[in-house]
């Protein structure tokens, strides 16, 4: 254990010293593997390999946010995205109970002398983090993100039953009428309950036998944890200090803002210090100790002499002396500090001897065991070096599930138990259907794990420590650094970045919502279900076209699952901790691109940024149509609002040009890139307005004589707008996406750039589909002189291979670990040049094919699909039940009477999870 990792990279270096020495190496770790389950583990969609050690305990509908051990170690419980408490035994992971939470109206409000408010639109479940057991283990005490904290009770019999709901203060906000409470901590006699107020960032006091609110204390912006040593509360602050008036800020959803850094994104986290003797004072009078970015779980040392708080942002974790409340030490949770961020630290643990400190990587899928010593006469020299002679340092990693969360340390059993967010589920298959794996389901089946894993000897740990690693593609982290070679001549795409490529431009399409059968299952040439496809050849001639003519991908997946995830994937390659957490309902924000104020908010973008960040930070140029801003259209003559689709359809077709369309920067970062007259998710804008306005813009380059190096393009309609009346169809929202496609890469084709221009074209994510393969498996598409014509590649590509691939074209480095070890998309390519242009093909379905008015449907069903989908918000993206739009989609196409793919479309969820 008192070994470095250091040692263990070297060794795995060694061991791999062949596959790193190939002249491709980043495409020695390319798979044609499916993302799924596979002999062994679990292949995710963002490149890495899962073998989870110890017990892995599968929690079907919950993705377990929280995790809480009780006292005497018989009772290990757990939440999150369901309204149940889940109790599990920690001698065999067997779950005992399954527990509804209290009912709302069942709280201590009388007594409190409050009344308690509902958020009317979200139902009872764990918010961000918050569970913890009364020091007599009699209770249960769970935060509940729709405003109040829910409490168990524990009987004699270790039996846990729902008791009443402790209602918290009103905040009004634009989207919240409820305060979000986050962590908790009891006092060490059970009298008094401390909870984190995530919006009205407040710690505040309450009586656990009344429910009485004591006493709040001002903390930092969005505080997420909290323990107590004596008579101080420290406080984490995933937005770090409250804004002054000369900061730089951001919004989190519309309900606060936080300092940012020159990107847009959240630039620090704190820790606030308490004094709970003294009587509450103003904001900014309790001592606030800066620490790294996305603050967030705490744990205390058993000797009560040290809290660690893990700095998700920074990959940090800081070590605050509790006796002078001060910062004694800055601990790396990299296996190299020089290692670009993707570590995630966001959970921690002391063994309860005080020398070892676990903490959850949550984007390496494994827990960081540190040897823990901390001297202080040491620490003024090095203070972020974990390396330093007598300080904590990392000795290895022990891999778990996906993405852990939570982790506690069970002292009587020398075990850590974790809580993995999400999980790659079983799933049946079609009978008869043998291209699928078996793995088949919805991206958006809400499943997470627990680990429970032995603490390893030494000697186990150095064996675990090459597994993890091995599982993250470690050494491509090595690989990435290398610098360019001045002896290559240019390629498609380089090995090393700054190296030369053939390429000067790249296009970048993000669609939405769509997975490869509902598209592509009628692509015999590819591994697809016809009986899945919706939206095939008729309805997207041009899309099939492209992959015919250039190159079918059909193991191309998206990382993420709704707009809130995958669009932080599509655009920084990562999902950061405070995104995974938000599942749980999107409490502050529904940060999927922009196109309104909730999507906006800087505690949710990578602390490594976005492509157009590195891009511009190395010299390229970029422009944005669409995505990160917010659309406008109105009537020149009056400046009045359009209404409705069919006026700027015809408004297109008939080149009357009465409309101005506009777009407003989101993100301050992204201003000068932002393309003003592109309107970005607004399903009432045809698509094909989109690709004019792009023509429009290609040709003024033409002009120039100069085109950007990076074009980002948002073309959305293939998201749909179901059956609602007033809008076209769904097969012909999905012929307008195709045919704008189609156009650009026409015109695009036809062009003087298209000799040194690489088209990609990605789905955000596959949420309203279908698929045999996988959930997460998408729509891809590369078009250039240099792909690789009429070739189908089976090659595991994801949103981050898109990414890398970009980046090794027009030298960039990569932004964090995962793009850094992505399979860049080499098997697309040729050396040999072909300049054939692409030329568009006509639409087959009329874009004017309008929905009917409900009362002119004579079958039941598809008039009640109606009805629904008017009802539905779909003004603003992924805000609609997503099993109830899926199934409004296969009936709107299919018709009624076909039955709708169960098999592969396995939802568990609560009708309000968008």
């Amino acid at each position: 254990m008192k070994r470095a990792v250091l040692v263990h990279v070297l060794l795995l270096l060694i061991v791999w010293q062949p596959a790193t020495a190939k002249e491709s190496p980043a495409n020695f770790y390319s798979t044609t593997e499916i993302v799924g389950r596979t002999a062994g583990g679990f292949e995710t969609p963002d490149n890495q390999r899962l073998t989870p050690a110890g017990v892995l305990v599968e929690l079907p509908g919950v993705r377990p946010n929280a995790l809480a051990l009780s006292p005497d170690g018989r009772l290990l419980v757990t939440a999150g995205m369901t309204h149940k408490l889940i109790v599990v035994d920690p001698n065999s992971g067997r779950i005992l109970q399954e527990i509804e939470f209290p009912n709302a109206t069942n709280n201590l409000s009388a007594m409190a002398g409050s009344e308690l408010v509902l958020n009317a639109n979200v139902k009872d479940k764990l918010s961000f983090t918050g569970i913890a057991f009364s020091p007599k283990e009699t209770r249960i005490y769970l935060s509940n993100v729709n405003g109040d904290l829910k409490v168990f009770g524990v009987g004699a019999d270790r039996k846990v039953s729902p008791l009443f709901a402790i209602p918290l203060p009103a905040v009004n906000k634009p989207d919240r009428k409820m305060d979000i409470p986050t962590g908790l901590a009891v006092s060490r006699d059970g009298k008094r309950l401390y909870v984190c107020l995530n919006v009205s960032n407040r710690l505040l006091e309450l009586d656990t036998a009344t429910g009485q609110r004591l006493r709040a204390w001002d903390v930092g912006v969005a505080p997420f944890e909290v323990v107590v040593v004596g008579n101080t509360a420290y406080v984490s602050n995933w937005g770090g200090r409250r804004p002054a008036p000369d900061n730089a800020v951001g919004p989190i959803g519309r309900n606060g803002t936080v300092r940012v850094d020159h990107r847009s994104v959240a630039s620090e986290g704190s820790v606030s210090v308490i004094n709970l003797a003294s009587t509450p004072q103003p904001a900014g009078s309790n001592l606030e100790i800066l620490t790294g970015r996305h603050a967030s779980a705490l744990a205390l040392s058993p000797d009560g002499k040290y809290v660690a708080c893990a700095n998700a942002g920074d990959d940090t974790i800081s070590i605050i002396d509790t006796r002078q409340n001060r910062l004694v030490e800055t601990v790396s949770a990299r296996q190299q500090p020089g290692d670009p961020f993707g570590a995630q630290p966001d959970a921690l643990a002391f063994d309860s001897s005080g020398t070892m400190l676990f903490a959850c990587n949550a984007s390496q899928n494994a827990v960081a065991v540190f040897q823990f010593k901390t001297k202080s006469k040491v620490l003024g020299l090095f203070p972020r070096f974990h390396y330093q002679p007598g300080g904590t340092r990392l000795v290895g990693l022990i891999p778990v599930g996906w993405f852990p969360g939570g982790i506690v340390y069970d002292a009587s059993r020398r075990r850590i138990d974790v809580a993995n967010l999400t999980h790659l589920p079983a799933q049946k298959q079609k009978a008869g259907n043998r291209k699928g794996s078996g793995t088949g389901f919805n991206s958006k089946q809400w499943f997470g794990s627990l680990s429970l894993v032995p603490v390893p000897s030494s000697a186990a740990l150095e064996a675990l420590t090459r597994t993890a690693l091995a599982n993250l593609r470690y050494p491509l982290l090595e690989q990435a650094k290398l610098p360019a070679r001045s002896d290559r001549a240019p390629v498609p795409v380089p090995e090393r970045v700054g190296e030369p490529s053939v390429f000067h431009h790249v296009i970048y399409f993000i669609k939405e919502n769509r997975s490869y059968d509902q598209v592509m299952g009628d692509m015999s040439e590819g591994n697809g279900d016809a009986d899945l496809c919706v939206f095939g050849e008729r309805v997207t001639p041009n899309q099939h076209k492209v992959v015919r003519e250039f190159t079918l991908l059909d193991n191309t997946y998206c990382s993420g699952i709704m707009s809130a995830d995958g669009h932080q994937w599509a655009d920084s390659g990562i999902a950061t901790d405070y995104i995974e957490r938000s599942f749980n309902t999107w409490p502050r924000s529904y940060p999927g691109g922009g196109s309104d104020a909730h999507g906006y908010d800087s505690l949710a973008y990578s602390p490594a940024g976005f492509i157009w960040n590195d891009a511009l930070e190395h010299s390229r140029t970029v422009a944005d149509f669409g995505e990160f801003t917010n659309p406008r259209a109105v009537w020149k003559n009056s400046g009045k609002p359009v209404a409705n689709w069919t006026q700027m359809y015809r408004d297109f077709i008939g080149g009357s040009n009465a409309i101005a369309y506009s777009a407003e920067a989101g993100l301050e970062a992204l201003r000068p890139c932002v393309v003003s007259n592109y309107p970005a998710f607004d399903l009432r804008v045809p698509d094909v307005v989109r690709a004019g306005l792009f023509i429009e813009q290609l040709k003024k380059y033409e002009t120039a004589g100069s085109m950007p190096n990076l074009l980002i393009v948002w073309l959305p309609n293939d998201h749909t707008s179901g059956t609602q009346f007033g809008a076209p169809t769904p097969e012909a929202q999905v012929a307008d996406n195709d045919l704008a496609f189609g156009r650009i890469v026409d015109a695009v084709s036809h062009s003087p750039f298209w000799k040194d221009t690489c088209i990609f074209s990605i789905e955000d994510d596959p949420q309203d589909g279908w698929d045999h393969v996988s959930g997460y498996r998408t729509t891809a598409y590369v078009a250039s002189p240099y792909s690789k014509r009429h070739a189908v590649v089976h090659t595991q590509y994801n949103h981050t291979s898109l990414l890398r691939t970009t980046e090794l074209i027009l030298g960039l480095p990569p932004m964090n670990q995962l793009d850094a070890t992505a399979t860049p998309m080499f098997d697309c390519f040729t050396n040999a040049p072909d300049f054939t242009p692409f030329d568009a093909a006509r639409n087959q379905v009329a874009l004017d094919e309008m929905n009917p008015h409900p009362k002119s449907i004579k079958n039941a069903q598809l008039r009640k699909d109606a009805l629904l989908s008017a009802k539905l918000p779909l003004d603003r993206e992924d805000q609609c039940p997503e099993d109830l739009f899926n199934h409004i989609l296969w009936r709107a196409v299919k018709g009624p009477g076909v039955p709708y793919p169960a098999w592969a479309v396995s939802v568990k969820q609560e009708p309000d999870d968008d």
